[in-house]
């Protein structure tokens, strides 16, 4: 009985060892499956960073310049501006002129905007509103998106700064000239047109805290560069772009004074404005170039002036604005914050200038754009230009 009972517990402990055996290559068979479908279950990815604001500003611009231009092409009636609609009817020859000029001002602009791998420039709106559909509506579209590319010029990085400023500044423009030629009021165009305001006090004498940040300029897409031979190129920074910002003004200044006695009766009080604009500019590029530490050369006593400015000074002086407009487009590349600010007013008033004397100031104005390095859009022919564009005038 006694053994009996010793080989019952037995075989009982026995059997309790083969069912914990039992649970345990359960448990573990199970475990490898859970761990091997973890494995084999891709994790979900994680959402992708939004893009810097650089590029996203880049993006907008280039977006709404093809839409912009596919506006205008429908406008127009061919892809070329021509003067369909004004022969139909539909528009005047002076309106059909300015929506050609805007279509081909668009072009350059998305071309020197746009990146590979950008989306089709065919025109395909890439927003919920509808494209503008009447030439004022397109002027104020246009002028919209001017505003729009000049405040994102505020913060954006270096050479992409300088060259939203360029194409906001011509927009806004071309969005002016196209509203005067509808008739049509554009709103906020007052605004934009006065002298820029005041945007920095420095006191012009150096101080023991003052510092020149060396900053190369960056080249932007599609064969636009930040600076050109002799004033944007690699070494140059924000105290030696001050520095030529004063150059610039002081002969400005001398070539107004020299030129209000040889203009014509009507030039000479939008001349006399213009004078003022130049002596403040130079006062300030002078007292933030002395912040910076600049080398500032000793006001020359004159300037030489040549036959060609004796005898067309209105001419001559559109030319000398044009050339100042790459000066301002450096500065913006360099610089930030107030000095950013300052430069982005004083390159839409150079523009200003510019284009009232007649001279052009480009379809970037403050970057030297060469047409031959841009990108072709999608579905266009290549254009057959002359070669560079510049906003800087021979």
């Amino acid at each position: 009985m006694t053994t009996w009972s010793v080989v019952n517990d037995d075989t009982q402990e026995s059997g309790h060892r083969r069912c914990y055996f039992r649970y345990a290559v359960f448990t573990l068979a199970a475990l490898l499956v859970m761990s091997l479908g973890f494995v084999l279950i891709p994790r979900e990815p994680d959402a992708p960073a939004p893009p810097p604001f650089t590029e996203q500003a880049r993006a907008a611009a280039f977006s709404d310049a093809v839409d912009l231009r596919a506006a205008g092409i429908d406008l127009a009636g061919t892809a070329d501006g021509g003067l369909a609609a004004a022969e139909s009817g539909e528009v005047s020859a002076e309106v059909s002129s300015a929506i050609s000029r805007t279509v081909t001002l668009l072009t350059m602009q998305a071309r020197a905007l746009m990146l590979p791998g950008d989306p089709s420039g065919t025109g395909t709106s890439s927003a919920a509103v509808p494209l503008p559909s009447t030439p004022a509506d397109l002027a104020a579209a246009l002028h919209s998106s001017g505003a729009q590319r000049l405040s994102d010029a505020q913060t954006a990085d270096g050479g992409m700064a300088r060259l939203l400023a360029g194409a906001g500044t011509a927009q806004l423009l071309a969005a002016e000239e196209l509203a005067a030629a509808t008739g049509v009021p554009l709103a906020g165009a007052a605004a934009a047109a006065r002298p820029p305001a005041k945007t920095s006090s420095h006191d012009p004498t150096p101080t023991a805290g003052c510092t020149a940040t060396a900053t190369s300029g960056n080249a932007g897409p599609g064969g636009t560069e930040s600076g050109d031979a002799g004033s944007g190129g690699a070494g140059v920074d924000l105290a030696s772009s001050l520095a030529s910002a004063l150059d610039a003004e002081l002969e400005l200044v001398y070539a107004y004074q020299a030129a209000l006695t040889r203009l014509k009766p009507a030039s000479v009080a939008p001349a006399s404005d213009f004078l003022a604009q130049h002596e403040e500019l130079r006062n300030e590029a002078g007292a933030m170039g002395a912040a910076r530490c600049a080398a500032l050369l000793p006001t020359p006593a004159g300037y030489a002036l040549d036959q060609a400015f004796l005898s067309g000074p209105a001419a001559a002086l559109g030319t000398m604005e044009a050339g100042a407009l790459a000066v301002y487009g450096d500065v913006i590349a360099l610089s930030d914050g107030p000095e950013r600010a300052w430069a982005l007013s004083a390159l839409q008033s150079a523009a200003r200038r510019t284009v009232h004397w007649g001279a052009s100031a480009g379809p970037v104005p403050g970057v030297t754009v060469d047409e031959s390095r841009l990108p072709e859009l999608p579905g266009t022919a290549p254009t057959q230009g002359p070669g560079p564009t510049s906003s800087r005038q021979p």
